[in-house]
């Protein structure tokens, strides 16, 4: 087991990892940007080490920093958490080579999975359905032939990335160039990679997603499912594990698809494989080769610290369980909540002046949030996620009304009261709601 990790991220998840090893007896060292001097993950973390100015770019992607502080302070092993660098091949690489263990999979995996071309052809050798789809465009003209035999509505997607970004849905051949070029500089500027291609665009779907553990003897567990169908603009907003109106059967499938899926690219750690589900079918749409920011709802309704088991894994430990004894005790609910104006969602900032965090049984915050603090301009809006479990989702939806009447955060703006409606709404609360469900409340 390691002696020592470094957290190469910040925020709520930083904390997270920190409050784990701590309980593993793992030293912690954390690194902070010029912005975040007063940040709470520094104050947690053992040692904590500057690393650049606020800017991500000049900061927590700064890689060769980050590993210089590694080696400087003895730590074996990085976590990256999710977003910055958790599913960046070079740095993965770059790790490996200066002989430290990146808490995740290998570089070759995260390169082959965060490729959605590649994915898409590692998941057909795995015999897990997908939708009709191109190779990688040459050019505009390639696009709108393709679009034409596979037949609108279509969605463009660039190669690498994700996060939202480098996707555009077309629903007549007139919005093509304008979505194709976009798209295109899109990807260049955000992942250095303009390479793009099409996928059938499916209407009226559910976004469900398989939590994955293996290790790295071959053996692959699936911890539960998850229902990610709120989205405003890609980006997931609410969470729900298990996920509602799923048949037992296609449950099953989706599992054994997950585990064929791992094992053909020799996963190993945490991750999470992405579906599209419409009726009783479902589709591969990607797989994330990192903790996911939803991975504490399956933790309230399963009770395992998913955290734990990437490092566990990571650190050659040997899954001791087996499927059967994974169960899901609880029905769980998960809202981020996130800095931004209630009235065109634009990210917000300002002072904590007030916070009161809810309480109870099976009652959660993941956050990195305290009174006083000052959210700034430069990173995501995310604060924080709050979680509830119960018996029934009947229940669990109560509780999550109770926990929002509850929460309490002057002086930033934040979407509590938009968690609110989507407690009271009828689709969501019979949990027949798909990906469009924000158009119906928003």
């Amino acid at each position: 087991m390691f002696s020592k990790i470094l957290i190469a991220n910040r925020g709520e998840i930083a904390v997270r990892i920190i409050r784990t090893c701590r309980e593993m007896g793992i030293e912690t060292v954390a690194i902070y940007s010029e912005a975040d001097n007063d940040a709470l993950h520094i104050n947690m973390a053992d040692e904590c080490y500057c690393i650049g100015a606020p800017r991500v770019s000049e900061s927590y992607l700064n890689m060769d920093a980050i590993i210089m502080v590694a080696k400087k302070t003895g730590a074996k092993a990085i976590h990256p958490g999710y977003g910055m660098l958790s599913e960046n091949p070079l740095f993965a690489k770059k790790c490996e080579e200066n002989d430290i263990v990146l808490i995740g999979p290998s570089h070759e995996v995260i390169r082959d999975m965060g490729q959605k071309d590649k994915a898409r052809e590692i998941a057909i050798k795995a015999g897990v359905n997908v939708t009709p789809g191109s190779d990688i465009l040459n050019d505009y003209n390639e696009a709108k032939e393709f679009a034409k035999v596979c037949g609108y509505p279509v969605i463009l997607k660039a190669r690498s990335g994700g996060g939202g970004k480098g996707i555009r849905i077309v629903r007549e051949e007139n919005e093509l160039k304008n979505a194709f070029d976009s798209v295109k500089k899109e990807a260049k500027s955000s992942f250095g990679d303009d390479d793009v291609f099409i996928e059938k665009y499916l209407e009226n779907v559910k976004h469900v997603e398989v939590q994955i553990l293996a290790d790295k003897y071959g053996n692959v567990i699936v911890l539960g499912d998850r229902d990610c169908s709120v989205q405003r603009k890609n980006q997931k907003l609410i969470e729900e594990c298990p996920a509602p109106m799923l048949s037992e059967n296609m449950r099953r499938k989706m599992y054994d698809a997950s585990i064929r899926l791992a094992k053909e690219v020799g996963y190993y750690t945490v991750g999470t494989v992405e579906f599209l589900v419409q009726g009783e079918e479902f589709y591969f749409m990607e797989m994330n080769t990192r903790l996911q920011v939803e991975h504490s709802v399956t933790e309230m309704a399963l009770g395992i610290d998913i955290v734990k088991w990437q490092i566990r894994t990571a650190a050659d430990v040997k899954i001791p369980f087996s499927q059967d004894d994974v169960k899901t005790d609880k029905y769980a609910i998960e809202c981020r909540i996130c800095a931004e104006n209630e009235k065109d969602f634009s990210p917000s900032t300002g002072e904590v002046k007030l916070l009161h965090i809810p309480g109870g049984p099976d009652v959660r915050f993941d956050s990195a949030l305290y009174q006083n603090l000052l959210i700034t301009p430069f990173y995501d809006s995310m604060l924080g996620k709050l979680i509830v479990g119960a018996s029934s989702r009947e229940d669990a939806i109560r509780k999550m009304k109770s926990a929002l009447s509850e929460f309490v955060l002057v002086g930033v703006e934040n979407n509590r009261e938009l968690y609110m409606k989507f407690m009271g709404n009828d689709l969501f609360v019979n949990g027949t709601y798909d990906t469009k469900i924000c158009q119906e409340i928003l």
